[in-house]
């Protein structure tokens, strides 16, 4: 295609008119459905008289269009491949227009388009476009009322945003629904939903005696899985009154669960549509992490209503602003519903693994872009989970108090606007009295900041003195960086009380866990009245989304493993410790010289197991090994195969060296009580997976027999999947191929346990997964239209199993390439997700460079989608 021209932020203008009020009315068909829309328009009051009315609008057939009641001629409007404007417009008028779309023929998911005989629509980012004819930008708010017409059989269920205020039936054996909303909305948050389904219903009364009806409309085979579900819901409306005050504000309520979507799910306006994978759950085809994530992404796009639909962004370079901000309240949300600790560990690891690495790569961008080409690939980690961590700082800055003060005033005031980033921040700046202008650059500022961290005990007058050092690498675009503001949590943990020591910095008392904060490239910090020498405990609950380097001895991380208060630290000091021992192995194994294992490691694993913890799950997650994903991250040129050589060695030695012991801790933690997914069972699980883990990656005997009995007890998914795993992750063909074919008959009807089914196959470590995905690929379960089944098997291998797709003969990366490029034709915005291993090539040896640039540049030759076009560009510059 043509050279894509980016957008800028500080191109924005206000549209030139804006809409008041949009009826819509649905003609459903598979193959060619009508829409009918009435725009009522009026010129925005900071537009000059005589702009143009644009209306974007793609891949329509246009039939008719008419002013107040007037057709237009051909010459009365400009229509193109991308829209239609209208000059010469009044300043106030209604505008009828009449398209044809073919919701069969929509691949891209993106728009109206069709999912196992159910009409269903995505229009976030820019999908509205491919409905109607529409200002479709999210400055341009109007209420809405939608007519949907659909035959009786084949559609019996008619659904859209807002309450149902008619309804009837038509000649022809077809019927209508007609909803109206009240709300103001961008059409991004426009939804329909249309099919044969079935409802679970229940109901909420809000904090001030409102009742509220709740549906989940699902297939009918799926009716039992949405008790977790609809419980979910039900917690999170009750917890966003108590931590925000937002009260939901229509009569209904209603989630649907599609089984083909982009992405986890969509807050639109009353009518919610999920992935399947994001809501359906039980406990014989669900895992506890997929009880957790459905909890989570349900509280998520239920607080939306509020904190991204009453209040929206003024445009998409602001779309953190809603995200960001969203995801800080989902996360505040599940760890007080469920282990904080452990939360707090499980986004943490997944944020410096995954996001550390998009910060360090060719797409590296800020919270708030400068430009990009192509909307839908800015729905990234950085706008969402470091979006989070920007807001955390915030709240932890200004207080907790002073945050909610501030989030009511920014909902009071911009109730039913679209605004940016700075009204947010302003509005705690302004509860707070606070100066927060230079908080402001983390919003503008790609890249990890780094900062290294020294620190010593003067015994003589009992101070302790710490430096802080920030830099910011480069990133594209971005050579030059500027300080920012950085809290850091932190304690001083006694060498010889283990307890936190009580802190006085500049006469002022801390107490023994305090905040103190970083403004200047360097800066120093004397704690006087400490009375024994310290091991400092920074950056505590990871109080910034930063990269800290301090020089710790091993000791001093066995000491903060054992008596750190901070859970937090506890986990990150054993993670530290690990890397150490990780950094000497992957050094032997470049050597080819025999690996030694550090019994510092071994006696503190030995130390944690004994000692226990009353959170299991917390013990569980300090037990495991970091991934071979976050140990790539620390080093400054990839080694996949001493990578995994180093990592399996440390597993292995640890099986072998504490065998007795995690024997004793998987029988202690054995249950045969009913499933529940609470955070006490939930840890239990863990626990005895984790000791599971280690015992088969020995291929004990005695754990060969624990993994097939556990896996035939059939008790739960949590158990049968972990189960499943080890023994098809084994080198023993015997045991992994009866249970892999009989779990494989056993759950054939079942989508989303088919897609585990897939990632576990390909996730293997040995040599024949990249032909078992290609294999795989070939299954009538897969379908590369399905984005589930395109993560489950291809993004699997190529995001997990990096020691076979970075195989030598680059046939890992070829298949990807092949995929991307197949994608790229039939849906744009996951092939340009799905690519993202191929990007990082400059990680990795000469070799795996040229293997993987070769890939891209294959990729490049294609006639590319804006979506995928961008991507690879950003990596090949």
């Amino acid at each position: 295609m043509s050279d894509p021209q980016p957008i800028h932020l500080s191109d924005y203008r206000p549209p030139a008119y804006l809409v008041s009020r949009t009826e819509l009315t649905f003609d459903l068909a598979p193959g060619t459905t009508r829409v009918k829309a009435r725009l009522h328009l009026e010129r925005h009051p900071e537009r000059e008289a005589g702009a143009p009315l644009w209306l974007d609008g793609e891949q329509l057939s246009l039939k008719a269009i008419a002013i107040d009641g007037q057709p237009l001629e051909e010459g009365e409007y400009e229509l193109t491949r991308k829209g239609l404007s209208i000059t010469g417009a009044p300043e106030a008028f209604v505008l009828d227009t009449e398209v044809e779309i073919s919701p069969e023929d929509n691949t891209a998911l993106s728009g109206l388009y069709r999912s196992g005989g159910m009409f269903c629509t995505q229009c976030e980012a820019e999908g509205f476009r491919r409905i109607t004819f529409y200002p479709d930008r999210p400055d341009v708010m109007a209420t809405f009322s939608t007519t949907v017409i659909g035959d009786l059989t084949r559609e019996p269920v008619l659904l859209s945003n807002g309450n149902p205020v008619e309804r009837g039936e038509l000649p022809d054996g077809r019927h209508f629904v007609t909803w109206d909303d009240p709300h103001p909305k961008p059409a991004y948050l426009f939804a329909l939903v249309a099919g044969d389904l079935k409802k679970v219903e229940d109901r909420f009364t809000t904090m001030s005696g409102r009742d509220v009806t709740l549906q989940i409309w699902v297939e009918e085979e799926n009716l039992d899985k949405t008790d977790h579900a609809m419980g979910s819901l039900k917690r999170a409306m009750r917890w966003d009154e108590e931590a925000y005050g937002r009260e939901y504000d229509l009569d209904l309520f209603m989630i649907v669960a599609v089984n083909d979507f982009n992405m986890g799910a969509m807050e639109n306006k009353g009518l919610n549509i999920f992935n399947s994978a994001a809501v359906l759950t039980h406990p014989n085809t669900a895992t506890d992490a997929a009880f957790q994530r459905v909890e989570g992404i349900v509280a998520h796009e239920y607080f939306h209503n509020w904190s991204g639909n009453r209040v929206t962004c003024r445009d998409w370079f602001q779309l953190s602003l809603k995200e960001g901000f969203t995801v800080f309240r989902d996360q505040s949300f599940s760890a007080e519903v469920n282990s904080a600790p452990v939360k707090r560990i499980e986004e943490v690891s997944f944020f410096r693994t995954a996001q550390f690495a998009e910060d360090a790569g060719p797409t590296a961008h800020p919270i708030r872009p400068d430009s990009y080409i192509e909307i839908g690939n800015f729905y990234t980690l950085t706008i969402y989970e470091k979006g989070a961590e920007v807001v955390r700082m915030l709240s932890n800055l200004v207080g907790p108090e002073t945050f909610r003060k501030g989030s009511d005033l920014y909902f009071s005031r911009f109730d039913g606007q679209a605004v940016t980033i700075e009204d947010f921040v302003d509005c705690m700046a302004e509860v707070s009295g606070q100066d927060l202008e230079q908080f402001m650059r983390w919003y503008s500022q790609a890249g990890t900041p780094e900062i290294d961290a020294f620190g010593e005990y003067d015994y003589a007058n009992s101070r302790y003195r710490l430096i802080l050092r920030q830099r910011t690498p480069a990133t594209p675009g971005q050579p030059e960086k500027q300080a920012l503001h950085i809290p850091i949590r932190l304690g001083l943990v006694g060498t010889k009380s283990g307890r936190d020591l009580s802190m006085t910095l500049d006469g002022e008392s801390l107490g023994r866990d305090a905040v103190i904060h970083l403004r200047e490239d360097e800066q120093e910090f004397i704690f006087t009245d400490i009375e024994e020498a310290p091991v400092p405990s920074l950056l505590r609950g990871f109080s910034a989304p930063v990269k800290l380097s301090f020089p710790y001895s091993r000791e001093d991380l066995a000491f903060l493993m054992a008596h750190d208060s901070d859970g937090f630290n506890r986990w990150d000091a054993g993670q530290r410790l690990t890397l150490l021992a990780l950094d000497d192995l992957i050094a032997a194994h470049r050597n080819g010289v025999e690996k030694v294992m550090d019994t510092r490691l071994v006696e503190a694993f030995r130390a944690l197991i004994e000692e226990g913890n009353d959170d299991k799950a917390v013990l569980a997650e300090m037990l495991q090994l970091p991934s071979e994903a976050y140990i790539a991250e620390q080093q400054p040129l990839v080694d996949v195969d001493a990578i995994h050589a180093a990592r399996t060695f440390i597993q292995q030695s640890l099986a072998q060296e504490l065998r007795d012991e995690l024997l004793a801790l998987y029988r202690d933690n054995q249950s045969d009580a009913a499933y529940a997914p609470t955070p006490e069972q939930i840890g239990q699980r863990a626990l005895k997976n984790v000791a599971l883990s280690y015992l088969m990656s020995i291929e004990d005997e005695v754990a060969i027999e624990l993994a097939q009995a556990q896996f035939e007890a059939d008790h739960n998914m949590t158990d049968v999947r972990q189960a499943l795993t080890l023994l098809v992750h084994s080198s023993r063909s015997d045991i992994a191929d009866p249970a892999l074919k009989a779990f494989g008959r056993k759950w054939s009807h079942d989508p989303l346990v088919m897609d585990q089914w897939f990632s576990l196959q390909v996730t293997r470590p040995q040599a024949d997964a990249l032909d078992r995905a290609r294999y795989l690929m070939e299954h009538p379960a897969f379908s590369l239209k399905n984005p589930n089944k395109v993560r489950a098997l291809i993004g699997a291998f190529a995001g997990q199993n990096r020691v076979n797709f970075h195989r030598l003969d680059g046939e890992g990366y070829r298949l990807l390439a092949d995929v991307v490029i197949e994608l790229n034709r039939l849906n744009p915005e996951i092939a340009a997700r799905i690519i993202t291993p191929l990007t990082r090539w400059q990680r990795f040896d000469e070799a795996r460079q040229a293997l993987m640039r070769a890939e891209l540049e294959r990729i490049r030759g294609e006639e590319l989608s804006p979506n995928v076009y961008e991507i690879v560009e950003k990596a090949l510059a």
